[in-house]
């Protein structure tokens, strides 16, 4: 991708009633902002940042859906804004939404795509049967997707974009919803495909522990621009040898003890939920403080952690004033040290 831009009007975000009214009033929003990326074949590549930096738009330039104001999309030697239809036999797309599948069965949802795709019939039934049973979806193939719970449904259209072996997937969130043998069975598909045929995956999320654990690369966007690009712990290092310290008080901490006052001054305090940033060594001094006497007795629980990625966002700038604000998924946080 290089010089990606793309810039609505005021009218087409706020919405065409309203739009009408305010448009003389509001600036046009550039979505995508002088974007240039390069993602590798077998890659996961990730794009991550709250919501409205511009990561939906940069995915359906990406796949041929909306073409750029000005810029340029080559995949596999393609020119993508020339020749937009070329990205339906280049890649397959997850999006956040895929409603067009409800009406069908999950063996007829996947096995339709996989004729679109090309297949036969034969071939067609054969992979859809195979994909199903890798993700652990057999026991529902006659079910229709619009009658299953939302991360069986999820799953339902991540084997329809697993069919017919495109080279790239670029997947919108696609294991929103789902428990965690789901999102194991989904990692584990991908990567066996990425083993067998060099798959490559553009992925979006707003998972943090998702994000640093399967991707090889991500791109933090804001405000459509790409503030920084790495390998998540290339980015993770930027943020400093610093540690997140989480408390979460069962009752009044005892704020008299003389260490913890000096806790609660330093601390990001929301409700019940205590934050701190500090080296390590404060950090084990910490935890000895609020592990001991009446503040252990007070203390429900506490997490400390290493910088994540959400962490990287902030100290970049993001528009997020804290992690309430930031737009990106708060379990990631809370890692066990």
């Amino acid at each position: 991708m290089r010089g990606l831009t793309k810039t609505y009007s005021a009218g087409r975000r706020l919405g065409r009633a309203r739009g009408r009214a305010a448009a003389a009033h509001q600036e046009p929003v550039t979505a995508s902002d002088g974007i240039a990326l390069d993602v590798a074949r077998g890659e996961v590549f990730g794009l991550l940042g709250p919501n409205g930096a511009g990561k939906t738009t940069l995915v359906r330039q990406l796949t041929g859906l909306l073409r750029p104001d000005a810029g340029s999309v080559t995949l596999l030697g393609h020119d993508l804004v020339r020749h937009p239809r070329r990205a339906a036999r280049l890649l397959a797309y997850l999006g956040q939404e895929s409603s067009a599948l409800d009406e069908l069965t999950v063996a007829l949802a996947a096995e339709t795509t996989a004729r679109l795709r090309g297949l036969d019939a034969d071939a067609a039934r054969a992979e859809s049967a195979a994909v199903l049973d890798e993700l652990d979806l057999t026991a529902v193939a006659s079910r229709p997707l619009k009658r299953l719970s939302g991360g069986q449904r999820r799953l339902a259209c991540v084997a329809a974009t697993l069919v017919g072996r495109r080279p790239v997937l670029v997947l919108d969130e696609p294991t929103a919803g789902m428990d965690p043998v789901a999102r194991r069975a989904v990692w584990a598909a991908i990567d066996r495909r990425r083993t067998r045929d060099g798959t490559t995956v553009v992925l979006v999320t707003h998972n943090v522990i998702e994000a640093e654990t399967v991707l090889d690369r991500v791109a933090v966007l804001d405000a459509g621009r790409v503030i920084a690009c790495d390998t998540p712990g290339g980015l993770k290092a930027m943020v400093g040898p610093d540690v997140r310290l989480d408390l979460v008080w069962r009752r009044d901490p005892p704020l008299l003890d003389v260490e913890i006052a000096a806790l609660y001054a330093a601390a990001v305090v929301a409700g019940r939920r205590w934050t701190l940033r500090m080296p390590a060594d404060r950090a084990r001094a910490a935890v000895a403080a609020v592990t001991s006497g009446p503040a252990f007795e007070a203390l429900d629980d506490f997490t400390l952690a290493t910088p994540s990625l959400e962490d990287v966002y902030l100290s970049l700038g993001g528009r997020g004033a804290g992690p309430e604000r930031s737009g990106l998924e708060r379990s990631g946080l809370e890692r066990s040290p």
